[in-house]
């Protein structure tokens, strides 16, 4: 793709005649708009999706021609919906509006997919979209979220060692490691002093009970009053903004990473494998 641009939106109808289309690798950020505790914005997953699309820029390679759709700011937040200003689809309504999106992104000719999310909620859908895609029209569409990247700064060492196994499993929303990256994105918009250490009653469960508490056997269908009253978990004021910005720019650094291996990758190919018997044919006698 000509490389004016690393935003969809910013290219011209004609730009998508280039000959290297197969190559393109369209990127859709989806986020949510929804509370966060009383210290935060409800713009928080739209922000660190921005944010981090922001961090990457200056990492990926020249060659790998990644282009980032605009972020996708109200998704799947029903356990939020008890708090005022949350914003929230119906789950057909959001694989919809994804499984569209994608389909114009096939129709210029893109044959490489990439859904980057931010928001928790989100997450169970993308499985169902990405599959539909990749069988209906034949995109190579790879699914990830920014905390499940691979964060490391720039002496190497693992950013996650910066906060404690309890924040990570307990700290889920608007805890250390979000409000740290609105403190380095969005300072203005953060209330520290409405910050404090949400806990969880996920904690309690984990002491109380073996196998509803060990965070993997059994999955709660959980509403956020049911973890905090005040709709947060985690030690949102031990959140820095030294660790926001080590988090953004080493979660920037992982996503162009990703976007240079995918390029690597070939296009999915239209024609069908040929079937290999599973049964010899008997031998006639001789």
């Amino acid at each position: 793709m000509p490389t004016l641009t690393r935003f969809w939106h910013d290219l011209a109808t004609t730009d998508f005649a280039h000959p290297s289309l197969e190559r393109a690798i369209a990127v859709l950020p989806v986020a949510a708009t929804e509370q966060h505790g009383p210290h935060l914005p409800l713009s928080v997953d739209s922000d660190l999706a921005q944010g981090i699309i922001d961090a990457s820029l200056p990492h990926i390679p020249a060659q790998v021609p990644a282009l980032f759709l605009p972020v996708q700011a109200i998704g799947y937040s029903p356990e939020h919906a008890s708090f005022t200003g949350t914003l929230t689809l119906k789950a057909d309504t959001v694989l919809r509006l994804w499984t569209d999106i994608a389909e114009s992104v096939a129709a210029t000719g893109v044959k490489k997919l990439l859904i980057f999310n931010t928001h928790g909620g989100n997450v169970g859908l993308l499985d169902v979209v990405a599959r539909d895609l990749r069988v209906r029209l034949n995109l190579l569409v790879y699914t990830c979220s920014w905390f499940n990247l691979p964060l490391l700064d720039t002496e190497g060492e693992d950013v996650n060692a910066r906060f404690s196994a309890g924040e990570h499993r307990f700290g889920v929303h608007g805890g250390q490691l979000e409000t740290a990256m609105m403190r380095h994105l969005k300072p203005d918009t953060v209330r520290m002093d409405s910050a404090q250490d949400f806990h969880s009653a996920s904690k309690d469960r984990a002491a109380a009970f073996s196998i509803l508490g060990n965070g993997k056997s059994a999955k709660l269908a959980w509403a956020a009053q049911d973890y905090n009253a005040a709709g947060a978990m985690g030690n949102a004021a031990a959140a820095t903004v030294e660790d926001g910005r080590v988090l953004v720019e080493s979660a920037g650094r992982s996503l162009a990473a990703l976007l240079a291996e995918i390029d690597r990758l070939p296009p999915l190919s239209s024609e069908l494998p040929a079937l290999t018997p599973t049964l010899s044919r008997p031998r006639e006698r001789e």
